[in-house]
C-alpha cells in the first residue's frame, strides 16, 4: 500500500497521518507537549523534545499502528507553528529554546527600533506593520539579549525548517512563513532584504527560501537511522501550520476563508493577487501565484485550557474536561447572566496588537456559578474572533465562504457564538487538520490523487441566530468599553508586578 506522511507540529500538541491516494486515513496518532514560559510574555519549545523528538515519536507510532512499513511511503510534509525563532548552530544543533510565535510579546522594544530605523514606507515592504507575530523583532532581541548566542547562529529558522532540515540537511523555509520574517522579507520581490535593519544579521544567517509544494530534498541515511523512514524519501518544503489547515479544509479558492480554533485564533483568506495591509498579514500561499491575508488573535483555546485547569488541575487537560466545560457553557444563556469576560490572557494581536492587554471578568455575583464562567469565557473568544473578522470587512474583502477547523469546533457553543457575533456563516470541517494538509501537500508532489477537493466534505453549517443579534450587539459595545476602561487599570498592575 502506497501512502503519504503528515506531520503537523502545533502549540500544544505533534499530530501525524498516513493516508492513502484517495484521501482515505490509514492511521493517525498524536503526542501532546508543553510550552515554557520562562518569563511573563515569553513563550518558546524544547525543539529537540518537542520538535523533533515529537516528529519521531509520532512517525514511529503511525508505522507501529498501521502495520506498514517505511518503504510504504511515499513522500513527507511536515507543518508547524511559524513564525518561530530558533537559531541553530552549523551542525544544525539549537543555541536555546525556540521562540513562539505571535503569542511571545518580548521583542515590543525591537519593533519600536525598526520602525524607527526603517520608517513606516520601509516597514511596510514587507507586506505589513510590525507586530509580536513578526519574526525579524525576536532576531534582534536575541542579539541584542544573548549576543554570544547569536554570534554562534549560523541559521535562525522555523519549526518545519528545523525538522525538514534534520531530514535532508537543506535548510529552506516556505515562502507562507518566510512573509512573516518581516521586515527581513521583501514582499516586492520575495527575497530577503536587510537594508535598515539596526542589528548585524547577515542574508546567510537565513534559510533559503521556496514553496510549500516544492520537494525539498531526501531523507538522509543518518535521518533515516534516527526516525526509522527509509532514506531517499522525498520531503517537502512544509508549511505553516495555518496554511496547511487551510488546504486541509479546502479552502483553496478567491476570497475562501479559513477560521482555525485552537490555542489561538488564525484566519487565513485566500486571494488571487497580493494585497497589503498595514492591519493584516498578507503572505504568498502554498503555491506559486497564490496569496493570502491572515490574522490571528492571541488567545482562544489557551483560555478554554486555563478554565479547564482550574475545573481539574489533575486531569492534564484531558478531553473529558474541554468536554465538561462545553457542556457548562451551554447550561447557561447566551449573555452568560450578565457576566463578561476579557480574554487576552496572553495581550492580543489582531486588531489591537496590545502584549499589554490582559484577561478579566466583570460583573461577577454571587449567584454566577462555573457555568456562567465558562460562557464568559467562551463569548470572550467568540468576539475576538468576531473582531478579527471585522478586520477583513475594513480591507473591502469579507470573505465569502467560511469554513471552520481545528479541535475548538468541537466545543458548539464557542463556534455558533463566533457566528452569532459576527454575523457570518461557518461551515464545519472535521479531521486531523494541518497532518492533512500535509498529506495533501505530499500527494500532490509525489502521486496521482484524485481530485483533492473530494479529500474534504464540511461535516456541519451554523448560521446565525438572529434572536441574539440584539444581544450580542450590546454586549460587544460593553466588550470595546471593558477593555478601554480598563486598559490603564491593567497598565498600572503590570507596572506593580514588575516592580
Amino acid at each position: 500500500m502506497t501512502v503519504v506522511l503528515g506531520v503537523d507540529i502545533g502549540t500544544y500538541e505533534a499530530k501525524g497521518v498516513l493516508v492513502r491516494a484517495d484521501g482515505h486515513i490509514v492511521a493517525q496518532h498524536r503526542r501532546p507537549h508543553r510550552v515554557t514560559v520562562p518569563a511573563p510574555g515569553f513563550l518558546e519549545h524544547d525543539p529537540e523534545t518537542v520538535w523533533w523528538q515529537g516528529f519521531v515519536a509520532v512517525t514511529a507510532a503511525l508505522l507501529t499502528e498501521s502495520g506498514l512499513s517505511a518503504m510504504d511511503i511515499a513522500a513527507v510534509a511536515v507543518s508547524g507553528i511559524g513564525p518561530c525563532v530558533l537559531p541553530i548552530d552549523a551542525d544544525g544543533n539549537p543555541l536555546r529554546g525556540a521562540i513562539l510565535y505571535g503569542v511571545d510579546a518580548r521583542a515590543e522594544e525591537q519593533i519600536a527600533q525598526l520602525n524607527a530605523a526603517l520608517g513606516p514606507v520601509e516597514v511596510l515592504r514587507s507586506g505589513t506593520a510590525l507586530t509580536s507575530q513578526s519574526a525579524g523583532p525576536k532576531v534582534n532581541w536575541i542579539e541584542q539579549h544573548e549576543p554570544a548566542v547569536f554570534a554562534r547562529a549560523a541559521k535562525f529558522v522555523t519549526c518545519q525548517t528545523f525538522v525538514t532540515g534534520r531530514l535532508t540537511d537543506r535548510w529552506i523555509i516556505d515562502y507562507a512563513t518566510g512573509a512573516y520574517y518581516h521586515p527581513f522579507y521583501d514582499q516586492r520581490t520575495h527575497t530577503w532584504n536587510l537594508d535598515g535593519n539596526p542589528g548585524t544579521l547577515r542574508i546567510e544567517q537565513l534559510p533559503e527560501l521556496g514553496w510549500s509544494s516544492d520537494v525539498a530534498g531526501e531523507i538522509t541515511a543518518s535521518a533515516a537511522a534516527e526516525t526509522g523512514l527509509r532514506a531517499g524519501t522525498p520531503v517537502l518544503v512544509g508549511a505553516p501550520d495555518a496554511a496547511a489547515e487551510a488546504l486541509s479544509a479546502g479552502v483553496t479558492s478567491h476570497r475562501d476563508m479559513m477560521l482555525m480554533y485552537g490555542s489561538s485564533h488564525f484566519l487565513i483568506e485566500v486571494l488571487d493577487a497580493p494585497h497589503n495591509s498595514p492591519d493584516l498579514w498578507p503572505a504568498p500561499f502554498l503555491f506559486r501565484d497564490t496569496y493570502l491575508l491572515a490574522a490571528g488573535t492571541a488567545t482562544a483555546g489557551s483560555f478554554t485550557r486555563w478554565y479547564a485547569d482550574l475545573l481539574a488541575p489533575d486531569a492534564g487537560g484531558s478531553d473529558e474536561v474541554f468536554g465538561e466545560l462545553a457542556g457548562l457553557a451551554a447550561k447557561s444563556p447566551p449573555g452568560a447572566r450578565g457576566l463578561l469576560a476579557l480574554p487576552y490572557l496572553s495581550g492580543e494581536r489582531t486588531p489591537l496588537y496590545d502584549a499589554g492587554a490582559r484577561g478579566a471578568f466583570l460583573g461577577l455575583s454571587l449567584d454566577h456559578n462555573r457555568g456562567d464562567l465558562a460562557r464568559a469565557v467562551v463569548e470572550s473568544i467568540a468576539h475576538s474572533a468576531a473582531a478579527a473578522l471585522r478586520s477583513f470587512d475594513a480591507e473591502g474583502l469579507p470573505p465569502q465562504r467560511i469554513r471552520a477547523v481545528g479541535g475548538g469546533t468541537k466545543n458548539r457553543v464557542w463556534a455558533q457564538a463566533v457566528t452569532d457575533i459576527s454575523g457570518y456563516p461557518q461551515e464545519i470541517v472535521s479531521g486531523p487538520g494541518a497532518a492533512y494538509g500535509d498529506a495533501m501537500l505530499a500527494a500532490r508532489a509525489v502521486l496521482n490523487p484524485r481530485d483533492l477537493d473530494q479529500w474534504v466534505t464540511p461535516t456541519a453549517t451554523l448560521v446565525p441566530r438572529t434572536e441574539y443579534t440584539a444581544l450580542y450587539a450590546r454586549q460587544r459595545e460593553l466588550f470595546d468599553e471593558f477593555y478601554r476602561a480598563t486598559r490603564p487599570i491593567l497598565a498600572g498592575l503590570i507596572e506593580l508586578r514588575e516592580s
